[in-house]
């Protein structure tokens, strides 16, 4: 920059030469050449100025611990943000400014040989014309190669253009340091003046939302798969879930009841091909503990007088208020993958599994026994049939409706009795935002498989 600042003032002691041809020559061929550095050096320090605002110092530690060229000097400037956007900034102007007095003249003066070429020799529309043409041609140059180009660049590839604008910012930064610590106080200053105050924080933590955000914006350009994209954001979402949304319903569980003989026991595993089964006395309402297949395997086939109590586990129970997040801990923590699910008065209203908790975030995991119907079947275009436990999140994703959320109701079978007011009957029509859904089978007062028809059938 001082050697340019040196140019500029022998080139302006020049005007006070006689001019002859041969040295307006050069004068005009050393402005055009210092205008297009100019544009150069401006477009350098825009590159450079988006890059430290896009980059992340979390990236930069990574290229420091990869030993990438300058990335000590990118952490040394990133560190130092307000500061490094200072010389950034003060570099723009000194260039623009330069640019400023010396393009206009050098292109100018290229302009005049073709206005004579076509008889256009008059000093006043020579000068208004090669103004006016050098002007718009100095400005786009300026916009294309000294902004817009390396903006874009910059944004697109900030850890490749910081690391090549590291060295030479630094430089600039240490030997204009005490005018920008000037600015710097200055700024600050104004900045407490319409209440900003402290260290300024230009790389404030994300939110959910816009993490969620950079995802979708990740897994459209291709650089997230669809089974990632949707990984993580189940992940986001397995923290917001409680057990009740997740629990097998009390209904469903398959138990054991201590006043059966081990061969109907046994019967039961046959039908129903679990890996552990609550003990009960006659019912859910007193549960004793838990069986594992393994532990059955040992009891004799002949001894009907065989206590299944001998070989059962303590029952664990979760509140169904509880984030699925901590039922996953408690698994760890007791080594017991089941656990019986209690409401606020101390009654079991289900269970919960490992693999009801996993689910949520890989999806649908099923063993060689598992044989269960998918809860939403397309029938056709625009209609589905869907089950009644199907939950109201997998519903709202896989039919692109917006349902609303409910407090109450975790359920496709629960959100129409709440919607409806009343218990369900075969053949009811709910209308519901963006579909309409009717009830076709009922069990124990629960709709348990119900055809929705879309009132806009969602795009492929």
């Amino acid at each position: 920059m001082y050697a340019t600042a040196l140019l500029l003032v022998t080139l302006i002691a020049e005007d006070s030469l006689p001019a002859d041809e041969p040295l307006a020559a050069n004068k005009t061929l050393l402005f055009l050449v210092l205008a297009l550095f100019l544009i150069g050096l401006n477009g350098f320090f825009v590159a450079a100025e988006f890059a430290l605002v896009k980059v992340r110092i979390s990236r930069i530690e990574q290229l420091e611990r990869e030993n990438k060229a300058f990335s000590k000097t990118a952490k040394w400037l990133a560190k130092r943000l307000d500061e490094s956007l200072s010389a950034c900034q003060l570099g723009i102007t000194m260039a623009s400014l330069a640019l400023g007095w010396v393009g206009e003249p050098a292109f100018a003066a290229l302009v005049k040989p073709a206005l004579a070429w076509v008889h256009i020799t008059d000093d006043r529309f020579v000068h208004i014309i090669g103004f006016a043409i050098a002007f718009s041609f100095i400005t786009g140059l300026h916009l294309v190669i000294g902004e817009q180009f390396p903006k874009i660049f910059a944004i697109r590839r900030p850890e490749s253009v910081l690391l090549w604008c590291a060295a030479p910012l630094k430089f600039f930064y240490v030997i204009l340091y005490p005018f920008l610590t000037i600015l710097n106080v200055v700024t600050t200053f104004l900045l407490q003046l319409v209440g900003i105050k402290g260290a300024s924080d230009h790389e404030g933590a994300n939110t959910e939302e816009e993490i969620r955000a950079l995802l979708r914006e990740a897994h459209i350009h291709g650089n997230l798969s669809r089974s990632e994209h949707s990984l993580i954001n189940n992940v986001f979402e397995f923290d917001d879930l409680v057990v009740r949304r997740v629990m097998l319903p009390r209904g469903n569980v398959a138990f054991f009841d201590i006043n059966e003989p081990v061969s109907k026991l046994r019967e039961l595993v046959r039908t129903t091909m679990h890996t552990r089964y609550p003990v009960c006395d006659r019912s859910l309402d007193k549960v004793l503990g838990v069986v594992h297949i393994k532990d059955l395997l040992t009891a004799p086939e002949s001894d009907e007088t065989f206590d299944v109590r001998s070989i059962m586990r303590p029952p664990k129970k979760v509140h169904e208020t509880m984030p699925i997040s901590k039922v996953l801990r408690h698994f760890q923590a007791t080594h017991q993958l089941m656990a019986f699910v209690i409401d606020e008065y101390g009654t079991i209203t289900g269970m919960v599994t490992l693999e009801n908790v996993l689910e949520r975030i890989v999806g649908e995991v099923d063993d060689e026994f598992d044989n269960a119907d998918p809860n939403i079947v397309p029938e056709t275009a625009g209609e589905f049939i869907v089950r009644g436990i199907t939950p109201i999140d997998e519903l709202r994703r896989r039919l692109d409706i917006p349902l609303e959320e409910s407090e109450d109701a975790d359920t496709v079978s629960g959100l129409l009795m709440e919607h409806s007011q009343r218990i369900l009957s075969q053949g009811d029509k709910i209308e519901l935002e963006g579909a309409i859904a009717e009830v076709l089978e009922m069990k124990n007062d629960s709709a348990t498989k119900v055809r929705f028809r879309l009132q806009s059938p969602p795009e492929a």
